[in-house]
């Protein structure tokens, strides 16, 4: 085991595990967020900022996935803009309503 992580960090960083690393930090902030608007308004609140950073995240992890050709991570993420999208689409259709009355 050890010897395989030595092989892993001695071949460097590229440009992939940059962009994997990126939608991995993105798409594990999205969490750190929901839990700081929650806190201040005192009940569980899902900004819509989730949205897009579930989005953003969830798309670089799918081109690292595609990029390392793994069909597994690539399954787990290929689908999930969708229903991210689909969210923000019922967020923004609840505000064109709530202005028009």
């Amino acid at each position: 085991m050890e010897e395989k992580l030595n092989e892993i960090l001695s071949q460097g960083v590229g440009i992939w595990e940059v962009i994997g690393f990126i939608g991995l930090v993105t798409f594990s902030s999205r969490f750190i967020i929901q839990w700081i608007v929650s806190e201040k308004k005192k009940e569980s609140v899902i900004p819509v900022s989730f949205w897009y950073l579930s989005i953003v995240g969830s798309l670089c992890l799918l081109s690292y996935a595609i990029a390392r050709a793994d069909p597994i991570f690539i399954l787990s993420y290929l689908f999930n803009g969708l229903i991210y999208g689909r969210n923000l689409f019922f967020v923004y259709s609840k505000k064109r309503q709530e202005a028009e009355g």
